[in-house]
């Protein structure tokens, strides 16, 4: 008798714990499938404006979700990598302009020079030949001038007909276009000598950075450069930032930057270009003092004018749901992904840039689990 009483006992505690589990693991799969039921004839609910879990906020709370407020607040501080670069138009990569043997480099790293300053000096057959166009097309400029000049003295004579002068001066205004033209193309080949000898000259006044030709060096098309040079005045900032970061910056935002070996200098940015090959957006900045070399690494610290009043919400309120961050949005008896662009990060929150108005009632604490849940749905409805 006693052994039937231990076994009744022992029955009825595992029923019980039973019956609790089962119940516990209903908790979110009732209220989907009643949800699922209820919007069988509408069609796929993420056709419609998002993946959708049915899950009433009720539900979500048992479940461990906390449903939350979209809030206000000013954003977070955002830290931007970047370094110090030239300015547009401050560095000048300096090419023969023909092909040649290099005789001389005049120059070398470190040095100052001003524009016009000879670099290099360069012995070119190509350079030597449009001497030897300008020096032939200026002999038959001269002929068919005097032409020219003869034949208007013999029509005024009346010794040629007028239509035999017309010939001459056209001869005579084609002969002098070819001489232009040739003057035009020894001036692009920096003026080079009946020898072939060209001197390339600095454009900007700067100091050399690199030098790329030796003597004895042969350029041709594909590698003429000589040298670089580079206004070490004329520098300016740039930055590397994700484009949800740099969709909340704007031109005429401030910004401090952190100068390697302690302190700060104050600056403004002047350009945002759009995203590059990288995935990334260049933010271009001028500071407000002294910057250290070119190519310097360091980093900006960003005050945006478009914190003040922006929406925050939980960090945990914001996953990844088919690549972009999204954030769930209390809809009826469920919640319903909202891709959303984010900005900064502050305190435990995070600044929802676009994506919601401010007057929505999101997953807060736990909505990792509405991610799981909407996984699980996937899962299922691909069997």
């Amino acid at each position: 008798m006693n052994i039937s009483k231990h076994w009744l006992v022992t029955g009825a505690a595992v029923v019980a714990a039973l019956v609790v589990g089962f119940a516990g693991a209903q908790l979110l799969d009732r209220p989907r499938a009643a949800a699922e039921a209820q919007h069988a004839d509408e069609g796929h609910e993420e056709e419609e404006g998002g993946a959708f879990v049915a899950l009433t906020p009720e539900a979500a709370s048992q479940a461990g979700v906390t449903v939350v407020s979209v809030g206000r607040g000013g954003g977070g501080e955002l830290k931007l990598p970047g370094r110090v670069a030239f300015a547009p138009g401050a560095e000048a990569n300096v090419d023969a302009p023909l092909s040649g043997s290099v005789v001389r480099v005049h120059v070398g790293v470190g040095e100052l020079v001003s524009p016009g300053s000879p670099l290099a000096t360069l012995r070119s057959a190509e350079g030597a030949g449009s001497r030897a166009t300008v020096d032939a097309a200026a002999a038959a400029a001269d002929a068919a001038l005097a032409a020219e000049r003869r034949d208007l003295q013999l029509f005024e004579q009346g010794w040629i007909a007028e239509a035999r002068l017309e010939i001459t001066s056209a001869e005579a205004r084609r002969a002098e276009a070819e001489l232009r033209a040739a003057r035009a193309r020894v001036g692009a080949y920096g003026a080079p000598g009946s020898d072939g000898l060209v001197v390339v000259r600095s454009p900007i006044a700067g100091i050399v950075t690199r030098v790329s030709a030796a003597p004895g060096q042969f350029l041709h098309e594909e590698a003429l450069q000589v040298a670089t040079v580079a206004d070490a005045r004329r520098v300016e900032l740039v930055f590397d930032a994700s484009p949800s970061a740099a969709s909340v910056l704007r031109i005429g935002d401030r910004l401090e930057i952190d100068v390697p070996g302690g302190g700060s200098v104050a600056g403004v940015i002047t350009a945002v270009a759009p995203v590059n090959e990288g995935g990334a957006v260049v933010v271009r900045a001028r500071a407000n003092g002294a910057l250290p070399p070119a190519g310097t690494v360091l980093s900006a610290r960003i005050s945006s004018s478009a914190t003040g009043g922006s929406l925050v919400v939980p960090t945990d309120a914001v996953q990844t749901v088919d690549g972009v961050p999204s954030v769930f949005v209390v809809d009826g008896a469920g919640f319903r992904a909202r891709p959303v662009v984010t900005g900064r990060t502050s305190d435990g929150n995070i600044e929802v840039v676009s994506g919601l108005t401010g007057t929505e009632q999101v997953a807060g604490q736990g909505a990792f689990l509405l991610k799981a849940e909407l996984a699980k749905g996937e899962a299922e409805h691909g069997h």
